[in-house]
């Protein structure tokens, strides 16, 4: 399972080391090289001599390798020419097209070669593959434990179905047995690199059954005060892209509402300004878990109340348009697995929009029982919270303009529910737990649209919308 490490514990732990030790001088450093003397390559590398590691970088590219061992960087990045040439001139960095001299004379190689983007928009892999492949080569015949480290941003089960077996054929090793594996993406901003080298916001170290490897990079990034995030390769792999698209929503959300505050006489700076000042809501986890769609009286009808102001100022806002359907696309989904299960008796667990309200405006869970009903589901509904007798209102004239029949498919015990229902759909997390022991016993299919325990996951008789 995906956790999060203290560096220096992990550090302590004799179980974490499986065979071997690195090479290590008094100073506790390690010697590395670096494929790929690209953008990252060569940040990290500079960074990394200049913190007393031993670092080879690796390049096809003779000239990158000649200006590098003059001491002068082959890209322009603030702070980088002078590290390069202290390290350099340290005898700290070096820089070879020998491959096979590189991975003898270091522990840990760090792959930064590109994976450019394809006319079709699928990832280019053919440099990761010649690297693997040369990286393989030059281990096979080496008797130390080396581990092959990939910073490349790749697509998650890249390393499994691609570099691994390339590592593993052409060295005639198995990976986490005779060489190490892991993936360290990136964090680096051009212009900024070095900074973001020095304090990194996150660091995650992608690793499978490899605790000495694991050990290396916990070593490696003691240092830093970021704590370590430890996940499964393919975790690591899908956490940088994961980064790039909340990054590049956040750019165009910005200029979105930058063009309709414009339209409207507002300035959309100090707009932004506001927005960020709030660390509670908007600058935080806030709405950044993974579940079902959002509902309530707020953010639907503002969505649509932007787009329309959008509309009548002549600006086009594909953002906002496809904020909504991503959000339809959601109760789809949730409809989806509800109607795959074959059965036909369907109980809904929660019913207003969030949990501890009874407000029912644009309630996603309203929208699933009024497609049930319409797609001639037997169906009933439990809600501690929403009672007939005590909705007024507006509220009351939503659900029963909704659902002309709620009386009929309210339950008031949540085991009148557990007796009707083949398929439970949870829509309350404090719900189902509340009444838990209620329904034990009961053989039941559950779709989960809210993760009510983070060890389940999607099988025979559970179904998670997103997990």
């Amino acid at each position: 399972m995906d956790t999060y490490v203290d560096s220096r514990e992990a550090w302590n732990n004799p179980t974490l080391a499986k065979k071997g030790e690195a090479r290590l001088d008094a100073a506790g450093k390690f010697r590395i090289s670096v494929f790929g003397i690209g953008y990252v390559g060569i940040v990290s590398a500079a960074c990394l001599a200049r913190d007393g590691h031993d670092v080879v970088a690796v390049d096809v590219n003779q000239d990158k390798v000649n200006l590098l061992n003059r001491g002068l960087p082959p890209i322009v990045e603030p702070k980088l020419a002078e590290r390069i040439r202290s390290v350099v001139r340290a005898g700290r960095l070096k820089a070879t097209t020998d491959s096979l001299a590189a991975v003898s004379s270091t522990d840990i190689s760090l792959v930064c070669v590109g994976t450019p983007s394809q006319d079709n928009g699928s990832l280019e892999t053919s440099f990761v593959s010649r690297v693997a492949q040369e990286i393989g080569e030059s281990i096979r015949n080496t008797t130390n434990f080396h581990s092959v480290v990939m910073r490349s941003t790749m697509l998650p089960g890249t390393m499994e179905n691609i570099v691994i077996p390339i590592l593993e054929r052409t060295s005639g090793k198995r990976a986490c047995q005779d060489f190490g594996v892991a993936y360290l993406p990136e964090f680096l901003r051009e212009g900024t690199a070095i900074a973001d080298h020095d304090d990194p916001g996150t660091i995650v170290i992608g690793v499978d059954n490899d605790p000495l490897t694991l050990r290396r990079l916990l070593k490696l990034h003691a240092h830093f005060s970021a704590k370590p995030c430890i996940l499964s390769i393919r975790g690591a792999e899908a956490v940088k892209y994961a980064n790039n698209a909340w990054h590049a929503t956040k750019i165009s959300f910005a200029n979105e509402m930058g063009l309709l505050c414009k339209a409207m006489g507002v300035d959309s700076h100090q707009v932004m300004n506001v927005l960020v000042a709030d660390k509670k809501l908007n600058i935080s986890p806030a709405y950044l878990k993974p579940g079902f769609a959002f509902g309530g009286s707020c953010l639907p009808k503002d969505i649509s109340a932007l787009r329309y102001a959008g509309r009548n100022a002549d600006i086009d806002t594909p953002l906002l348009d496809a904020v909504l359907q991503a959000n339809e696309n959601q109760i789809q989904s949730a409809f989806r697995l509800i109607t795959a299960t074959g059965k036909r008796r369907v109980g809904l667990i929660g019913l207003s929009f969030k949990p501890d309200t009874d407000d029912l405006r644009y309630s996603p869970m309203l929208e699933i029982a009024e497609r049930l009903i319409g797609r001639g589901y037997q169906l009933a509904i439990y809600d501690s919270n929403v009672r007939l007798s005590r909705l007024t209102g507006v509220n009351r004239d939503h659900l029963t303009s909704r659902l002309p029949h709620i009386a009929c498919l309210l339950r008031e015990k949540m085991s009148d529910l557990a007796s009707f229902a083949e398929v439970l759909v949870v829509g309350n997390r404090k719900e189902f737990l509340k009444n838990s022991s209620i329904l034990k016993g009961h053989d039941k299919i559950i779709i989960d649209l809210v993760r009510i325990a983070p060890e389940r996951q999607t099988g025979s008789d559970y179904r998670g919308i997103c997990w």
